[in-house]
C-alpha cells in the first residue's frame, strides 16, 4: 500500500505510512494535545480503522486517506480508549461497527462531548457520540483477510478503557495513548502503576514497529523513555507527598532533567495528582477531581488552560 502524502520528518499536515502490506499508520504532527494518530488494516475487500480524529473534518481527511490508498471504507473501528481525539470521529464512519473495551463504552457515554467542555473554542463539526456497539474484557481476536488483530486490555494505564491492536504476522502494534513518542506521558485517567505494567505488556509482543497514540512512528526502545519517565514520577511523588507538598508544589519545584524535552510538560502535576492518589490507596482508576487537576496544569502551562490543536 503506498503512502498518500510524503512522510518526512517536517510535515505539518497528515500523512500516512505504509507498515506493511495492508497495514498503514495515518500520522498527525505534531502529537500534541488532540492530535492523535490512526491506523487502518485492509485486505482489499475489508476495511479496519483504529481510532479516528477529534473534529469532523479532521475525520474526513483520515476517510479520504483510507479510501485514496485504494482500501475500501472501514467497516470495523477499533477505539483504544475514549477521550475525544480518539472517538470524535466514529460518527464519520456510520456504516462501521465500533469495537473496544467494556470500559471504553462506559467512559465515552459518561464523558460526552468531553472535548467541547474542555475546549469550547474549536470548531469540532457535527459530532454525535458513538461509542462501541461490540466490547470484549480482556482479548479478542479479529481477522481482516489472513491478517490476525489481537485486542488486548492492559488493565488501567491511560484510561480505564485501553486497547492494545496487535497485528503479530506483521510484528506491528498500535498503543493507543500507553504510548506518546516525543510527548510527556498522561495518567490522570488511568493508573501509574498500571501504565508501568502496560509497558511489560507491551515489551512482551516483541512488536518492531510501535505506532504510538501521538508522535511519529517508533520502535520498541520509547518504553524505555517512558518507563524511566513514569518511575521519575513515582520518585518525586513519594518523597513530595512524604514532605506534605501539594502536587502542584511538587511540580513546580521539580527539575525535569532528562524529560523537559517533552512536550506537554504541564501533565507532570496531573500525573502527580494521580501518583498521590495511589500512595493515598485509592483504586487505579478512581476518578479525580478535574477542576483541580486542569487548574493546576494551567498554573504549570504559564496561566493558561492548555491548547487543543485540532
Amino acid at each position: 500500500m503506498s503512502s498518500s502524502r510524503t512522510t518526512t520528518p517536517t510535515a505539518t499536515e497528515p500523512y500516512t505510512v505504509a507498515l506493511a502490506p495492508g497495514v498503514s499508520a495515518y500520522i498527525q504532527p505534531d502529537g500534541g494535545w488532540c492530535l492523535n494518530n490512526a491506523g487502518f488494516v485492509t485486505d482489499g475487500a475489508t476495511t479496519l480503522l483504529i481510532d479516528t480524529a477529534a473534529t469532523e473534518r479532521r475525520a474526513r481527511l483520515l476517510r479520504d486517506a483510507v479510501t485514496d490508498s485504494g482500501a475500501p471504507l472501514p467497516s470495523l473501528v477499533v477505539n483504544t480508549h475514549h477521550h475525544g481525539d480518539h472517538t470524535y470521529g466514529n460518527c464519520v464512519f456510520p456504516g462501521a461497527t465500533v469495537i473496544g473495551h467494556e470500559a471504553c463504552r462506559r467512559e465515552t457515554l459518561a464523558a460526552g462531548l468531553q472535548l467541547h467542555l474542555a475546549w469550547p473554542d474549536v470548531d469540532y463539526g457535527t459530532i454525535e457520540i458513538t461509542p462501541p456497539a461490540l466490547t470484549y474484557t480482556d482479548t479478542l481476536t479479529l481477522h481482516v483477510g489472513e491478517t490476525e488483530v489481537r485486542l488486548l486490555h492492559p488493565g488501567p494505564a491511560h484510561t480505564v478503557g485501553d486497547t492494545i491492536v496487535h497485528l503479530p504476522g506483521q510484528g506491528v502494534v498500535f498503543t493507543g495513548d500507553l504510548v506518546f513518542n516525543g510527548g510527556t506521558p498522561f495518567v490522570m485517567m488511568g493508573s501509574l502503576s498500571g501504565s508501568l505494567r502496560a509497558l511489560d505488556t507491551l515489551r512482551s509482543l516483541d512488536a518492531e514497529v510501535v505506532v504510538p497514540g501521538h508522535g511519529r512512528v517508533t520502535d520498541p526502545g520509547v518504553y524505555d523513555t517512558l518507563e524511566a519517565y513514569l518511575r521519575y514520577v513515582a520518585d518525586l511523588a513519594r518523597t513530595s507527598h512524604a514532605a506534605g507538598l501539594t502536587p502542584l508544589e511538587a511540580a513546580r519545584g521539580a527539575d525535569l532533567g532528562e524529560f523537559a524535552a517533552l512536550q506537554e510538560s504541564e501533565r507532570l502535576v496531573a500525573n502527580l495528582h494521580r501518583a498521590y492518589a495511589e500512595l493515598d490507596g485509592l483504586p487505579e482508576g478512581s476518578p479525580l477531581d478535574l477542576v483541580t487537576v486542569l487548574g493546576d496544569m494551567a498554573v504549570m502551562n504559564g496561566g493558561k488552560p492548555v491548547a487543543c490543536h485540532a
